[in-house]
């Protein structure tokens, strides 16, 4: 019985490592969603219309394959078209 409290316990402690290795992940690719917006943004406002479609693609895919999330709006209107 005892073992099975020591197992529980140690599997507990590893789920609470991993739970703060994903919150840490997470909180990376927020950062890096960040600087991507930041990109798009600069290279609109300098009629790289081009380039920042391509990064807001780019952003659009990381958003819904990898953070399962819903799209979102760019950070500029004219990086959509």
């Amino acid at each position: 019985m005892a073992d099975d409290e020591d197992r529980v316990a140690d599997l507990e402690a590893r789920l609470a490592d991993l739970m703060k290795e994903v919150d840490r992940y997470r909180s990376a690719t927020e950062d890096a969603l960040q600087q991507l917006d930041w990109c798009i943004g600069y290279f609109t406002g300098t009629n790289k219309q081009t380039i920042a479609k391509s990064l807001g693609a780019n952003r659009a895919y990381i958003r819904r394959n990898l953070l399962d999330r819903a799209e979102q709006g760019l950070p500029t209107t004219n990086a959509e078209s």
